[in-house]
């Protein structure tokens, strides 16, 4: 995670010829990471398994290749991590998602479920792109490139923190508050689907529908979120997150409005991306992985409201700035190191009263 924030700013200040620094910033994050604490989380296990192990191994030469151009190999290692991801997924669940479509399946399974369809999606669409612009050259579509299926990569990371926030909504029993969580789940997932294609084929106005029912259904999560979960550590920091789903979305808007408008000029709007990228990224998808990397953690002994705070400072300030003012990159990357030691290996209370029991 921090060597992908690093390597986001290293575009701007050690730029190469001939590769993107890009991708080793979006597939560290998305892939490598993300993709492998999904697998983790799903497995259930308190280590790693050998077949997470295999995926990450893999999704870091997808990365690696993807970066040098080597495409075969990029590939071939697609062909594992489909592979991987789907065994879990269909041990989990099962080869249709039969549950999507179930009343009486808890929608925080349902997201579950997406989170994993999406990833071997998004790595099988990686490929299909690959393929289809070195190699075959049978469609040719102005987006149609490799860094723009980087939201494919995003999105399973999306949907696993939103199964952990319905996952504590799970109690509640309104046959009212139910319909209105199943109708969140299929507008947040045919919403991104439909929006992905409107950015392929550079739809503006559609865009801007999308993006309006996307942050309605992110506030309905929010108000249905802060009302009904238990009051516990895990909440504040999911609540967090969904405040930077929701800043994301809010940016997202914001830049194609500015797109839509005249003497548009993508270099002038590039602060507004940039902001958009790191609440998305490093904002929303951090928290949700770092709630299921400790969810049998909490509650962890660490100031919450604290680190809350330097986490917002970093993603929607420092970040921001690194991409114009290099002291602020390395701030921006301080931070977050801060902020993932501090999430990540802070002892869990349970621990310290262990300790007291053997001393």
């Amino acid at each position: 995670m921090i060597s992908a924030l690093a390597f986001g700013f290293a575009d701007i200040y050690f730029p190469l010829k001939n590769y993107s620094f890009e991708r080793l910033h979006i597939f560290l994050f998305n892939l490598c990471t993300g993709g492998t604490i999904i697998l983790y989380y799903t497995e259930e296990n308190k280590k790693m398994s050998i077949t997470v192990r295999v995926f990450f191994t893999s999704s870091l030469i997808y990365t690696l290749s993807a970066f040098f151009e080597l495409y075969p190999v990029t590939i071939i290692a697609s062909f594992f991590l489909f592979g991987i991801a789907e065994k879990v997924r269909i041990k989990k669940f099962s080869f249709f998602p039969w549950n999507f479509f179930k009343k009486q399946t808890p929608v925080s399974e349902k997201f579950h479920q997406a989170s994993l369809l999406c990833l071997s999606i998004a790595v099988i669409m990686g490929s299909a792109v690959i393929l289809n612009n070195e190699y075959l050259n049978l469609v040719n579509i102005e987006k149609l490139k490799l860094n723009t299926f980087f939201l494919g990569f995003s999105f399973p990371l999306s949907l696993i923190s939103l199964s952990v926030i319905f996952l504590m909504l799970n109690n509640i029993d309104q046959a009212l508050t139910g319909i209105i969580k199943e109708i969140c789940f299929w507008t947040l997932n045919l919403g991104v689907i439909i929006f992905f294609g409107f950015i392929l084929f550079e739809k503006l106005i559609p865009q801007i529908f999308i993006t309006i029912a996307l942050f309605m259904a992110v506030l309905t999560v929010f108000f249905l979120h802060k009302k009904h979960a238990e009051n516990i550590q895990q909440k504040q920091f999911l609540s967090s997150g969904i405040g930077f789903l929701a800043a994301a979305s809010i940016t997202g808007m914001i830049y194609i409005f500015m797109e839509m408008s005249r003497g548009y000029d993508p270099v002038k709007v590039k602060w507004i991306l940039h902001l958009h990228v790191f609440a998305s990224l490093y904002g929303w998808n951090l928290c949700g992985l770092a709630v299921i990397c400790r969810f049998n953690d909490f509650p962890i002994k660490i100031n919450s409201r604290s680190l809350i705070f330097v986490h917002w400072m970093t993603a929607v300030a420092l970040a921001p700035l690194g991409v114009f003012y290099g002291t602020f990159a390395v701030l921006a990357v301080a931070g977050y190191v801060f902020i993932i030691f501090a999430i990540f290996f802070s002892k869990s209370y349970s621990d310290f009263a262990t300790t007291d029991l053997i001393n």
